[in-house]
């Protein structure tokens, strides 16, 4: 029997189509069955769907002013970094 911990760990791969059918046969029919997961169901893709309005790109602008900030601070770009690091 399929656990809400199960389902949770599983919700991405779920609504990108990733899993078998018989993992998503195995979920919906929890989700008849336990009203928590839906919940968390809905939720889940609302927040995906919110996400590509939450954040615009960041302008040249933006980036130059992290990118200064970041040589003040003395850090190197992570391609220029010794390992472990």
């Amino acid at each position: 029997m399929l656990k809400c911990r199960d389902l949770v760990a599983e919700a991405d791969l779920l609504l990108a189509g990733e899993l078998s059918w018989q993992r998503r046969l195995a979920i919906r029919v929890h989700l008849l069955m336990c009203r928590h997961c839906r919940r968390f169901m809905r939720q889940f893709k609302l927040l995906l769907s919110a996400i590509p309005a939450m954040h615009k790109p960041a302008s040249e602008a933006e980036v130059e002013q992290v990118m200064q900030h970041i040589q003040q601070q003395g850090g190197k770009p992570l391609d220029q970094r010794p390992r472990g690091e």
